[in-house]
């Protein structure tokens, strides 16, 4: 393969700077690769506002939205957001919406892919593995990529109360999506290379479509700006360890086990630690009144809301990463946590499970409740009167997070797609 940078047609349909979670990783995608190939990303109007704030992003489609998608996201977001969020039955209705965007891009698109003037077609966005890409059917003489895909892990066993909370209850939607959805089945099984975001999401799509393992690369979905990399310098003093949570305050993400965790600490370590709390979300009301019932009001601190950016100074002032979430596809904020020098306490179920290393933290198995909530005492205590040991952990973690950074994932892809062309 030649040094000449190569063209790709880059599918991003959610590719924001300004916003979190996906569309931001979408961006950051888009923006590494953009630096290594002449990129033309395909992306929806939503994301023009942002996107535009950059310029040094020039060859830019946006795809545009009809007035019967804008009434009809605006029926369903209302729709599925009365009480909690039901996002199974979000992600479900949501698809018509994509699929005016799938057929657009195709219809734009399709001459130039089977007239080979791009050398790959990569699609990133949806990151879940629900739907479907029609490019591929112009694909012909051109490496269509897919991914990361993630998702699709279950709730434990032992959590069967969180999942109904969360509505798992309509993810007998998924299955009914793969049977009736046109070109969903003909897109992971005509795909060139599928990125799979976690092992559970690998193992998910090979099993489902009979993908051979060639066809199949594990690549984490999550990466971290060069930004949030800050080596951590252990406070030998003994006298306060500062525990920190970042997340939606929603049931599955686990602040309340880690309250819990904290209340059965000894009296001596109760008052050897602060726990910070950053994030909203609908269970705040709840935490706070757990915390207030617990009498650990001088302890635990809520932020609220807290710009992504921001984030950082958080982490940078906190010794022990508390998340254990038991259903996290990606997980970002552990990486992020990690790029600071924190040892990690998760959940093992998803992809942060994955992340940790017994170099790096403790990766605890969500039995039940109780076996975590134990667990995380136990581990807590650990690392409080262990300080040597969370000083050995701190310099793995940041060792371990350096592939994550963005530009070294972006380098990876790169290499992914030379191999498709070689």
């Amino acid at each position: 393969m030649s040094n000449k940078k190569k063209k790709v047609l880059l599918i991003i349909e959610q590719c924001n700077p300004d916003w979190s979670s996906v569309p931001l990783e979408g961006y950051n995608y888009y923006n590494g690769i953009s630096q290594l190939c002449d990129v033309t990303l395909v992306t929806h109007i939503r994301n023009k506002k942002a996107l535009e704030k950059h310029p040094e992003h020039q060859d830019v489609i946006y795809i545009n939205e009809s007035q019967f998608s804008k009434v009809y996201h605006k029926i369903i977001a209302a729709l599925t957001s009365i009480g909690r969020k039901n996002w199974p039955l979000y992600i479900a209705l949501s698809y018509p919406i994509y699929e005016e965007f799938n057929r657009q891009v195709y219809q734009q698109f399709k001459d130039k892919v089977l007239e080979q003037k791009y050398d790959v077609v990569h699609v990133i966005t949806p990151m879940m593995p629900r739907y479907p890409s029609k490019i591929i059917k112009a694909c012909q003489n051109t490496p269509f990529i897919l991914g990361p895909v993630n998702g699709g892990v279950p709730f434990p066993s032992g959590f069967q109360k969180v999942a109904r909370q969360e509505f798992a209850y309509f993810n007998f939607l998924r299955a009914i999506g793969r049977s009736l959805i046109p070109g969903y089945v003909e897109t992971y099984q005509k795909a060139d290379k599928i990125l799979a975001g976690s092992t559970y999401t690998l193992n998910l799509i090979k099993d489902l479509f009979k993908i051979p393992e060639e066809r199949l690369e594990l690549f984490y979905e999550n990466g971290i700006p060069q930004s949030f990399f800050h080596q951590k310098i252990i406070n030998q003093d003994n006298s306060v360890t500062n525990l920190l949570f970042v997340g939606r305050l929603v049931p599955y993400k686990g602040a309340d086990m880690v309250i819990d965790a904290i209340n059965n600490l000894s009296d001596d370590l109760k008052n050897k630690i602060k726990f910070t709390i950053v994030g909203d979300g609908s269970e705040k009301v709840n935490l706070e009144n757990q915390v207030k019932n617990l009498g650990l009001e001088n302890i635990v601190n809520f932020t609220g809301w807290i710009k992504q950016s921001e984030t950082v100074e958080y982490y940078k002032q906190a010794d022990i990463f508390c998340f254990p979430s038991i259903r996290e596809f990606g997980g970002a904020v552990v990486l992020e946590a990690m790029a600071c020098g924190l040892p990690c306490i998760v959940a093992n179920n998803g992809g942060i499970g994955e992340y940790v290393t017994p170099e790096t933290g403790f990766s605890i198995e969500p039995k039940s409740r109780e076996y975590l909530v134990k667990e995380l005492t136990e581990k807590i205590t650990i690392l409080i009167e262990n300080k040597p040991l969370l000083e050995k952990m701190s310099a793995k973690c940041y060792e371990r997070v350096e592939e994550f950074e963005w530009s070294q994932k972006a380098k990876k892809i790169i290499e992914i797609y030379k191999q498709l062309l070689t």
